[in-house]
């Protein structure tokens, strides 16, 4: 007998999001009930406070609109149709550097932590990169997010550069790490 308690995370990029209403509604607050709440506990996301709902719902808009020009992806991760995690990449702007996209945001729900939703979701998010010709796909994490970190080596990305203590949160300094992963070598 099954509970009916998926046990593997949902993976919808922004078209499956939006073909579904009910979803869609609820998308920004979700999200921001997620990276507000990692962020009050100290998570590695870009901010030092967490983020307002506008801040959020701003940050998404560019998000999406990005994707419809072709310029980005946008990954939304349920279980059970609750949001436990999102990510995206951006397509740089600089014409110089159009062929490359920056892997920008991960962010999976406390709750959801060792689900295996930021590996589905940065799984994805290659995917997409690859789908769509990205030659290089590149991210920075905050030097002490050891799983953040492990797990993009796990998926091929190889770190190409870091900042000593460039990263301020208060008092607190951490090194910034650079990471990339190139798919021209992939043959």
């Amino acid at each position: 007998m099954t509970s009916g308690v998926t046990t593997e995370p949902a993976v919808l990029d922004a078209m499956e999001l939006a073909s579904d209403p009910e979803l869609e509604a609820g998308f920004a607050e979700s999200a921001h009930q997620i990276l507000a709440g990692l962020v009050s506990k100290g998570a590695a996301l870009g901010w030092v406070e967490p983020p307002s709902r506008d801040e959020v719902a701003e940050l998404l808009g560019h998000v999406v609109c990005a994707v419809q020009a072709g310029d980005a992806a946008l990954r939304a991760a349920y279980l059970d149709r609750r949001l436990v995690g999102l990510g995206f990449w951006l397509r740089y702007a600089r014409p110089t550097h159009r062929p490359h996209a920056d892997l920008e945001k991960i962010a999976v729900d406390a709750a959801a932590h060792g689900r295996g939703v930021g590996r589905a979701l940065a799984a994805a998010l290659i995917a997409d990169a690859r789908e769509v010709g990205i030659e290089v796909l590149t991210l920075d994490a905050r030097g002490d997010n050891a799983n953040a970190l492990h797990l993009y080596r796990s998926l091929g990305f190889t770190e190409y550069g870091r900042l000593p203590d460039f990263v301020a949160v208060g008092e607190h300094r951490y090194d910034k790490v650079f990471y990339m992963l190139d798919f021209r070598r992939e043959g």
